[in-house]
């Protein structure tokens, strides 16, 4: 095997190495904080993944491997005692004190049990606050935690421990950078919409002759159709993001969730059993789950009070430059080994077979 095909089959292991099969259910918390009531005090909450949650505070106290919520409330003490000891915020380096009260909640992120916290920062005045978080990175090196504090959104990492919020209206430019950041950070995370365009690429330097998949000779009529399938996936994509982070339409995102799921695992199969050639109304179809689901995410994040518009633009501009680092990865690497029979005999079906096997998984555990 050349170099070029080991790098390409190692890049698809490393894929299924380093993802969950469960898209988007990594490792996350959501923190909201708002003082526009009370410009000393900000409240809110911090929803905690149960499952994270319990490899730091010993939740399932009978051992029956089930955590009631009875359960939940008898570790009050210990889940208040972890949260305050890595949740932290310092405004003109002077600690806010933190209360809990005592009406916890559940609610639900991608079918995942999430524990919400109710919050209470009391700070001496308006000024710039610093938020210092710390949990669950020693057990999951990946976890992040999407804080919004009055509309500003940011995504802390084991990297970006620590972020300041200004009190003075976000700019224009700060805005469209983290927006932007997000979008590509989304889809570098999302290994679903990660597989759902291999799937498509795969058969991109294909065409089929007799019943049999052969290599396109013409380098420009492979960028030319590759570029009719992202350009379908990327306008299908914009309209529903837009629409739904307008509230336009409002998606039930556990269809939306297997939806996609779905459309990953027809991709896959159609490179090995081929039922539709020409893939762009069906790329076009297909992005139009995508974007519901992009929006989902961005919703999670919420949009800036300021700059709604703006916020919607970047994020989806940020998707498309994610889109397009993994096109520029991909495609040389399949332009090149085209013409090799192994690609075409093991590499393409394998890899789609690999594909489809994920997303089955998806398909079963969305239901």
């Amino acid at each position: 095997m050349s170099k070029i095909n080991a790098l390409f089959v190692l890049f698809i292991v490393a894929l299924f190495a380093n993802f969950s099969v469960q898209a988007h259910q990594l490792s996350t918390s959501y923190i909201s904080l708002d003082n526009t009531n009370n410009e000393k005090q900000y409240t809110g909450t911090w929803q905690i993944n149960i499952s994270d949650l319990e490899q730091q505070v010993a939740l399932d106290v009978n051992q029956d491997t089930q955590i009631s919520w009875g359960e939940l409330k008898s570790q009050k003490s210990a889940i208040n005692r972890y949260a305050k000891n890595t949740l932290s915020v310092l405004q003109n380096e002077q600690t806010c004190p933190l209360k809990i009260t005592d009406n916890y909640q559940l609610d639900n992120h991608f079918n995942e049990a999430y524990l919400v916290l109710p919050l209470v920062f009391s700070c001496n005045t308006n000024a710039d606050v610093t938020l210092t978080y710390r949990a669950f990175f020693n057990q999951d090196a990946n976890h992040k935690v999407i804080v919004n504090v009055n509309q500003v959104s940011r995504v802390f990492t084991i990297d970006e421990q620590q972020h300041t919020f200004t009190t003075g209206q976000s700019s224009y430019l700060t805005t469209f950078n983290q927006y932007v950041y997000q979008g590509v950070l989304h889809i570098w995370i999302g290994i679903d919409h990660i597989l759902f365009l291999i799937a498509l690429l795969l058969t991109c330097v294909l065409t089929r002759t007799e019943s049999h998949w052969q290599a396109i000779a013409s380098k420009k009529h492979i960028i030319k159709h590759t570029a009719w399938i992202v350009t379908a996936f990327t306008l299908a994509h914009s309209l529903t993001l837009t629409a739904t982070a307008l509230n336009l339409v409002s998606p039930s995102s556990r269809w939306v969730e297997l939806g996609i799921a779905i459309s990953v695992l027809f991709a896959a199969l159609n490179n090995v059993w081929p039922v539709i050639l020409r893939l762009g109304w069906l790329t076009f179809a297909f992005g139009l789950l995508h974007g519901m689901g992009f929006a989902s995410v961005l919703g999670e994040l919420g949009l800036s009070s300021d700059y709604q518009l703006l916020s919607i633009l970047a994020f989806n501009l940020g998707v498309e430059l994610g889109q397009l680092s993994i096109l520029c990865i991909a495609l040389p690497v399949l332009l090149t080994m085209r013409n090799k029979p192994i690609y075409i005999k093991w590499v393409m079906p394998i890899g789609s077979l690999a594909i489809a096997a994920m997303a089955l998984l998806w398909c079963v555990e969305r239901i």
